[in-house]
């Protein structure tokens, strides 16, 4: 489509074209439109910017941003509402939600629509608790709320963790508004993720009306609040199952360590021709992964191929995990070297997966390469670290990166960091090294399992003396007799 540059077009058509841009998120190409009408001379109006001032927020044209809120101030439809509420938007989107709120308060007549965008900008940038002030705010003040209100304001609460609103918000659906599937949906996510799943039993009882999202929140409800077997009768009471409920059920047996029954309920799935996505993909893998079932997990890598699914990080993780943990290294390497926009998990991933399948001059080699593309490591990625130090004996290796973990990323070590280590000394017969490092570190945890570790040490290296002296000390008691 070619642009308004060379047509010339008047700005009612400039409009249509932008809106259209718009809503197919050519964004870049809504900004060219906007600096052609402007450039010859025409004014934007209350059509015009609610589109234009969306493209600047994603594209994030601070300086575009100031002078487009300038524009609108200049020629008066700062005051209209959309304009006004596509302002407070952008802002939000700019990182600048304290100026989103400086426009609401200024606003003359708080219309509806402000209140709802103001409320849905607190939570876009994770300002839980003032959008649910705001929104309490709103109930004082005596504006009528519409649909959208409540959903936002319930999703506020929700992640606040403040239900208070929420059950009120809950009682004037039952009582003056009138039930609302969307709504009921909200409250019953609101009082899952608050752990108030009887609250959230009761209300789906009671909904005269529910759709396949009010299944999978119960469903997955009763998953993470351990509970099974219930999470499983109402997944096979609902007729009609979609591939996210699906999924869900999958997830929770994953979650609770049924793997073959997560397996089964794939293979239902299929009989049942519902097409897994990347997300039941990973959630698989995951399982594949736990019972070493590789054959399983390379039919799924071959099936995400077939559908031409990204590898990105996420299904990139997840089958270097899996093939991992199958024993096949090369595979994961392979899928590793592969990999689009690889983030710290996927490095951690193959680094601990070269580690435990004994190839730890491999996993440093890639922990330099991981510094050098400046991927920041995290706790978990000096346990694999530290781990092919042990495999490979390397201990001055395992010295200094226990070192560089707290001086150069300042990640405390953590006792799982310190029990490498131990085994680290122990194995290369730096028992005096190692029993210091127990009695000397700060972490506030029972100490057994290290003490334990060490003791396995010195018998390895006929150290006699500190096997009997480890015994008869203190430590007798944290170590069972073997």
């Amino acid at each position: 489509m070619a642009t308004a540059c060379h047509y010339g077009m008047p700005l009612r058509d400039c409009n249509v074209l932008i809106r259209t841009l718009a809503s197919r998120g050519s964004f870049t190409r809504v900004m060219a439109v906007y600096y052609d009408l402007r450039g010859r001379g025409l004014v934007a109006d209350s059509f015009t910017y609610p589109f234009v001032l969306r493209a600047i927020g994603v594209l994030k044209l601070s300086v575009e941003g100031r002078k487009a809120h300038a524009s609108a101030v200049k020629t008066g439809f700062r005051w209209d509402a959309y304009t006004a509420s596509s302002l407070m938007e952008m802002y939000t989107m700019l990182g600048r939600a304290d100026v989103a709120r400086k426009l609401f308060d200024e606003m003359p007549h708080r219309f509806l629509v402000l209140w709802n965008m103001m409320i849905r900008c607190y939570i876009k940038c994770g300002r839980y608790a003032a959008a649910v002030t705001l929104a309490e705010e709103m109930e004082r003040s005596g504006v009528t709320p519409d649909r959208a209100t409540l959903v936002t304001a319930v999703t506020a609460c929700s992640r606040a963790g403040d239900l208070s609103l929420g059950r009120r918000i809950h009682a004037y659906m039952n009582g003056v508004f009138g039930f609302s599937l969307p709504l009921a949906n909200a409250l019953l996510d609101m009082y899952i993720k608050n752990g108030c799943l009887q609250e959230a039993v009761e209300l789906f009882e009671q909904m005269p009306e529910r759709d396949i999202i009010s299944w999978t929140i119960l469903v997955s409800g009763y998953a993470v609040a351990g509970q099974l077997d219930k999470a499983r009768a109402l997944f096979y009471q609902c007729t009609d199952k979609d591939l996210i409920l699906w999924t869900a059920m999958i997830n929770a047996c994953v979650q609770h360590g049924s793997y073959e029954e997560a397996l089964t309920l794939f293979r239902d799935m299929q009989m049942q021709r519902v097409e897994p996505d990347r997300f039941t993909v990973v959630t698989l893998l995951t399982c594949c992964a736990n019972i070493g079932a590789l054959d399983q997990g390379e039919w799924i890598h071959q099936y995400a191929e077939g559908r031409k699914m990204k590898l990105d990080a996420v299904l990139g993780t997840a089958l270097i995990e899996m093939y991992s943990k199958c024993g096949h290294v090369g595979k994961a390497l392979q899928v590793f070297e592969r990999m689009h926009g690889k983030d710290a998990a996927a490095w951690t991933a193959i680094i601990c997966g070269l580690a435990t399948n004994g190839q730890a001059i491999r996993a440093l080699e890639l922990f330099e390469e991981m510094q050098i593309g400046k991927v920041i490591p995290d706790g978990i990625t000096f346990i694999g670290i530290l781990n092919a130090c042990c495999h490979g004996g390397l201990v001055d290796e395992g010295r200094k990166h226990f070192e560089a973990m707290k001086e150069v990323y300042q990640i405390e070590p953590r006792i799982e960091h310190y029990s490498c280590l131990v085994n680290l000394l122990g194995r290369a017969g730096l028992l005096d090294e190692a029993e210091k490092l127990i009695r000397d570190m700060p972490v506030d945890k029972d100490t057994m399992p290290l003490y334990g570790a060490l003791l396995t040490a010195c018998k390895a290296h006929g150290d006699v003396e500190m096997s009997e002296r480890l015994t008869k000390t203190d430590c007798r008691a944290r170590f069972p007799k073997s």
